[in-house]
């Protein structure tokens, strides 16, 4: 028979840390109470509506909830989580035993079963506890008397004499259950949560909880494997005798690792006295240095400073002496006062040397010594970054090692990072940036923590660069800093939109995917038709398509990536007032300079056919980028023709009439020139032949990233 105080831990919500009063059974199995449950919630409810945590849990004392639950409840709040109104309302509720959000369900606590074996134990422990302390009766007469027996129908404890008069013979009351005294009440029969006239008769196997046959028939078990109460009953009761069993067997396997567990929490405290003492002594040694060097700075500034006093000083009394009747002048009177000539000269000559030189002093006087200490300033700043590195380093702790494939900077940077080994040692890492300038003597870094290994970071200047770095930490021991990885931001905030799939689209010629974001032109048997006339000339039509939104104002960047089977693109910008030319123009297309019929390949008719086009475009195609030809641009061909960046974007600036082309991997420009901004302009884009763009899509926070243990 196992002793009641031996079971203390089992009997403790994880909530209140108090004994369990009415707990209720969580989905996930666990156990809190029905008051602790209904404070959760209403911390819960109240983050959604404030939109924090702040008073949360403020109104009650009684309630401890786990920094974990309240980060969960405060990031699910701050994901913006919206529940539709035409669909089932649920409740999510932090688990403070497993620390993972629970779905309640529609019915939310009024769903949960009440766990009354746990209830009685509690109450057994509780009796056990308090066996001096006498149950009351709770219908006698002031001063009341001991009770002698509780009745389970009537939730009620009696003394002898009451008991006989509420329960008389002959009366439906004298056939109620009557136990020891005791308050612990429990009802006879337990009955559905869900369907409160119905008892439970059956368990679900799948949901691992009791269930009435209405659930069984029309509602969310119907289609769950049950079985009847009596057989989980004994199966489940024989599984857990079972185990018991097994345990008990072990027992000298358990003493065993109790022996050794206890062996371990010495050694523990050992190495943990050694280690503070290593900790101690490094940090002693460093305290060592800094006097040294302190001592070292102060006696240096001390001596300047009696140097320089000593000048001072010198000086004074050397000014002190030019005044009327005192000093050098004093004497130099007195000198005056002599009569032989012979003498007077011989005296006279040094002392108009001094008298010269006191004059000059007073016209350009200049103190004998600084004031200031200037050049005994202590830059303690690399110092001071280092001091504030400093932690335990382990060599078992990998160097995470930033991804810059799956980095990429566009609205807001998108941080990756793994680990060499490709295992996840650390616990929680520490990302860190700074913006690249210049004029910064030091250098501030931003931290931020995460649980994963990825981080998008926001709130960056454009047309900026910044270093990132990561370090992984496992408990207080952290691992060195990764290499930094340079990022450039945008050369100005990101401009977003679609493909329009109806101003001109084609769609026989070219094909969007559902969401707008790509578009793709198949060398099909309609591009064969419409090359008819490459025997008399090689117009060959091109393929338009604009973007859903113009820009009629200010500064936008936008990027695509261009695949590298294409054979032929043209990117850029459109007015609106040319939208129309654009999808009705016959000679829309390449050169024809290459016109069989031509006859020369001087390029004059490219300076026409460019200043021809009714909207700004850059060509792409075959892995290649081909600068457009102006009399800024080089003369020989083969400078004007660039490797294809994996990423290319477009930065145009209607306020200075400008429209630049970037490797935005890099965010270099490639190519600039002057736009017509006097509408609204509008991206475009040309396709001709096996050709494909897409959009680059604008770096957003994952549900993930708030719901991952939900």
């Amino acid at each position: 028979k196992v002793a009641i105080k031996g079971i203390e831990r089992e009997l403790i919500c994880p909530a209140c840390k108090e004994l369990f009063t009415h707990p209720l059974i969580l989905p996930c199995q666990h156990n809190v109470c029905h008051k602790c449950v209904k404070e959760i919630l209403f911390a819960f409810e109240d983050s959604f509506a404030d939109g924090g945590s702040e008073s949360s849990n403020q109104s009650s004392p009684r309630i401890r909830i786990s920094a974990s639950s309240m980060d969960r409840i405060d990031r699910i709040s701050r994901s913006g989580i919206k529940r539709n109104s035409l669909t089932p309302r649920s409740t999510l509720f932090p688990c403070p035993g497993c620390q993972r959000d629970i779905d309640l369900g529609e019915r939310g606590i009024n769903g949960l079963f009440r766990n009354f074996t746990l209830e009685t134990i509690v109450e057994r422990y509780r009796q056990a506890a308090r066996a001096a302390i006498a149950i009351m009766c709770d219908f006698c007469k002031p001063p009341p008397q001991e009770s002698t027996k509780s009745c389970m129908d009537c939730s009620a404890s009696y003394c002898n004499e009451c008991f006989k008069i509420h329960h008389p013979w002959g009366t439906l009351k004298a056939q109620h259950e009557y136990v020891g005294p005791t308050t612990n009440f429990r009802p006879k029969i337990l009955m559905c949560p869900e369907h409160e006239m119905e008892r439970v008769n059956m368990y679900c196997e799948i949901c691992r909880r009791p269930v009435c046959h209405l659930c069984k028939l029309g509602g969310c078990h119907a289609n769950h494997r049950v079985t009847t109460m009596s057989t989980a009953y004994k199966t489940l009761k024989e599984k857990l005798s079972k185990d018991i069993e097994y345990l008990i067997s072990k027992e000298s396997q358990v003493k065993a690792h109790i022996t050794q567990l206890d062996l371990l929490l010495k050694e523990t405290e050992c190495n943990s006295e050694r280690a503070k003492q290593e900790a101690s002594q490094s940090f002693e040694k460093l305290y060592h240095v800094l006097e040294e060097k302190k001592s070292a700075a102060l006696r240096a500034i001390e001596t300047s400073k009696n140097i320089r006093l000593e000048k001072l000083q010198t000086q004074v009394e050397e000014y002190q002496g030019l005044l009327e009747n005192n000093g050098l002048v004093g004497y130099a009177q007195e000198v005056l006062k002599e009569t032989d000539p012979s003498c007077f000269v011989q005296t006279a000559k040094q002392l108009h040397v001094r008298i010269q030189k006191a004059t000059e002093s007073l016209k350009t006087f200049r103190p004998a010594a600084e004031t200031t200490f200037e050049d005994f300033v202590v830059d303690t700043a690399k110092q001071e970054d280092i001091l504030g590195d400093l932690s335990f380093h382990s060599t078992g702790l990998e160097i995470p090692e930033i991804n810059e494939e799956q980095s990429r900077m566009y609205n807001k940077a998108l941080i990756s990072w793994e680990c060499p080994g490709k295992t996840d040692s650390a616990d929680i890492y520490v990302l860190e940036y700074h913006k690249l300038n210049r004029d910064e003597e030091k250098v501030t870094w931003q931290k931020i923590e995460v649980c994963g290994k990825s981080k998008i970071v926001s709130d960056l200047d454009d047309d900026s660069s910044y270093a990132f770095r990561v370090r992984g930490y496992k408990g207080s021991i952290c691992s060195p800093w990764s290499r930094e990885v340079t990022l450039c931001t945008p050369p100005a905030p990101v401009f977003s939109f679609l493909f329009d799939d109806k101003c001109g689209y084609n769609n026989e010629h070219l094909q969007l995917n559902p969401r707008r974001t790509s578009v793709e032109s198949r060398a099909g048997f309609p591009l064969l038709l419409g090359s008819e006339r490459l025997q008399v000339g090689c117009y060959t039509t091109l393929d338009y398509i604009i973007g859903d939104t113009g820009i009629a104002k200010g500064k936008h960047f936008w990027a695509f990536r261009v695949e590298a089977y294409s054979y032929l693109v043209k990117v850029g910008v459109v007015p609106s007032n040319k939208i129309q030319k654009l999808f009705h123009s016959t000679h829309d297309v390449t050169s024809p300079r290459y016109e069989q019929d031509s006859g020369h390949d001087s390029g004059s008719e490219d300076a026409f056919f460019d200043s021809s086009q009714p909207c700004t475009l850059v060509t792409l195609g075959m892995k290649k980028l081909f600068i457009p030809t102006t009399p800024a641009a080089p003369k020989d061909p083969a400078s004007r023709i660039l490797p294809l960046p994996s990423c290319l974007g477009i930065c145009l600036d209607c306020d200075r009439g400008r429209v630049g082309f970037y490797d935005a991997g890099c965010m270099k420009c490639l190519y600039e020139c002057e736009v017509d901004c006097s509408g609204i302009m509008y991206p475009a884009f040309a396709l001709m032949g096996g050709a494909a763009v897409h959009l680059e899509e604008a770096v957003m926070a994952k549900y993930r990233e708030y719901n991952d243990s939900i």
